[in-house]
């Protein structure tokens, strides 16, 4: 059979240490001649496999469709191929292997993807990729949840509203204060609150009285803020804060009711042990949060409708359970493939590492760059060329990104010690999760949701939602009945 090599890095450092491009079309040759297949064509770049252009596999692509003839298109590894499941080629080159057109060969992965692999072999190829996507996935919900633990500490990771400044105190800490426009808030609400002014008439109120021209849009925007009583919206979700309130709950409560244009309870974030409360759905209809409240000893959810009524259904913490027990049921994995899977993962933990090596030097020069940027920012003031003001802004961004930096480098650092340990731990979470579920309380229910769901809602009375990767492809590979050959459909040898 005629064969083609692609060999590939991502990063200048690889190409220039001489160690990997080399290295990857050597062991291709030799896994070649070991085939016995006769190479017409060798492809070696260096180009980033998450490019939406990526020049050179282009054009081996326009070769590979030009080719008369079986083809076995060889790779190193599979995340020598892509690292984006979403990408066209992927999908492209694997149905002309499953078509018999060409063969997938990644040697040092010893994975050969053509039309007679088995389901097994296809689920191997599937988390190949997906986890090396869940990886990067991960290393963003790492720095999510560090920025999520400074909002858990009562402190806002931005800029402060109006009526606030940031500071740094003399301990060092970034700290939020009230400023001078604290005055110009409170009577914002003290006014709106009595329900005598509409958004217009207020934005007169506050020219007379403060000589400030308002947008009625900004005036809604701080009227909704419940920074200004004690608690901060991040991300669809509350956190108390550790600052100085400059209004009271009841006021802002009131200001709602106004808001809203009728009187009603005001919607309160409970502390009852709701299991799917606190932020884990919205509502598809409108976009509202879904929020949970017990009547009659039953718990129940709904959307809060904050956007106007639109005859939302209130559905019982049971037929919700139900609906994610169906979900979880489905997603098991048989034990000798979970064992396959777990061999093969230790056996390519190597090219994880060369992954991890790769993108913290590309941090690592990021970051370095930035401290020459604030360097050369520093000269233009002292020269005149730029203003104290645009210094100040520029320097606040350039911070911004050198924490943003510095968290994903520890984020990586934790990440490449526990790789092979974590990806473990998924494929076992995948086989057990409707046990866990079964068993958790309910703080550990909503914890595991958390970790298998995104865009999770509720259209009517029905959840929808998506999986997280690579527990999509997990579930979609529970459904086959032929996981390995030899195997009944209850995953027992066959006769």
């Amino acid at each position: 059979m005629k064969a083609i090599i692609l060999a590939r890095v991502s990063t200048e450092e690889q190409k220039e240490a001489g160690n990997s491009l080399p290295a990857q079309v050597a062991r291709l040759e030799n896994y070649c001649q070991r085939k016995g297949f006769e190479i017409v064509k060798t492809y070696s770049f260096d180009e980033s496999a998450y490019k939406s252009q990526r020049d050179d596999f282009d054009k081996a692509v326009e070769y590979i469709k030009a080719s008369e003839g079986k083809l076995a298109v060889c790779f190193d590894k599979v995340d020598r191929f892509s690292r984006d499941v979403f990408d066209k080629r992927v999908g492209f080159l694997y149905d002309l292997a499953m078509l018999d057109k060409i063969e997938l060969h990644f040697a040092s992965d010893n994975l050969v993807i053509n039309s007679k692999i088995s389901a097994a072999e296809k689920f191997q190829f599937g988390i190949n990729l997906n986890l090396a996507k869940y990886y990067s996935d991960a290393i963003s919900d790492n720095v999510w949840r560090a920025i999520e633990q400074k909002l858990r500490n009562g402190e806002w990771p931005g800029k402060a509203p109006i009526g606030y400044r940031n500071f740094d105190r003399e301990d060092g800490k970034k700290w939020i204060e009230p400023d001078e426009k604290r005055d110009l808030v409170v009577f914002m609400f003290n006014e709106h609150g009595t329900g005598n002014y509409s958004l217009f008439t207020l934005r007169k109120a506050i020219n007379n009285e403060f000589g400030i021209s308002m947008p009625k849009g900004q005036i809604w925007y701080i009227l909704k803020n419940p920074f200004y009583c004690g608690e901060m919206l991040y991300s669809g979700r509350i956190y108390p804060h550790a600052y100085e309130p400059i209004i009271t709950k009841e006021l802002y409560n009131r200001v709602q009711d106004v808001l809203s244009g009728y009187h009603k309870k005001p919607f309160k974030y409970g502390s009852k042990p709701f299991p799917y409360g606190h932020g884990l759905m919205t509502c598809l209809e409108c976009g509202c949060a879904v929020t949970a409240e017990e009547a009659k000893g039953h718990h129940y959810y709904h959307c809060t409708q904050y956007r106007g009524k639109h005859g939302a259904e209130w559905v019982t913490e049971e037929e919700l359970t139900n609906q994610f027990s169906g979900l979880l049921k489905g997603m098991v994995i048989p034990e000798p493939v979970l064992e396959q899977l777990v061999s093969a993962l230790q056996t390519s933990h190597e090219g994880k590492k060369e992954f991890h090596n790769r993108r913290m030097a590309d941090l690592k020069r990021e970051h370095t760059e930035i401290e020459g940027k604030i360097e050369k920012a520093f000269d233009l003031l002292l020269g005149g060329s730029i203003t104290q003001d645009l210094y100040d802004k520029k320097l606040k961004e350039f911070d911004k990104r050198k924490q943003e930096l510095i968290i994903e480098m520890e984020q990586h650092d934790k990440a490449s010690e526990t790789y092979y340990i974590n990806a473990s731990t998924v494929l076992k979470l995948a086989g057990r999760a409707f046990e866990i579920f079964e068993s958790s309380k309910v703080e550990e229910k909503r914890q595991l949701l958390g970790y298998l769901l995104q865009n999770c809602g509720l259209r009517g009375r029905k959840l929808e939602f998506t999986l997280k990767k690579p527990f999509d492809v997990i579930l979609d590979h529970a459904k086959s009945e032929n996981w390995l050959p030899g195997m009944d459909s209850n995953h027992r040898p066959s006769a």
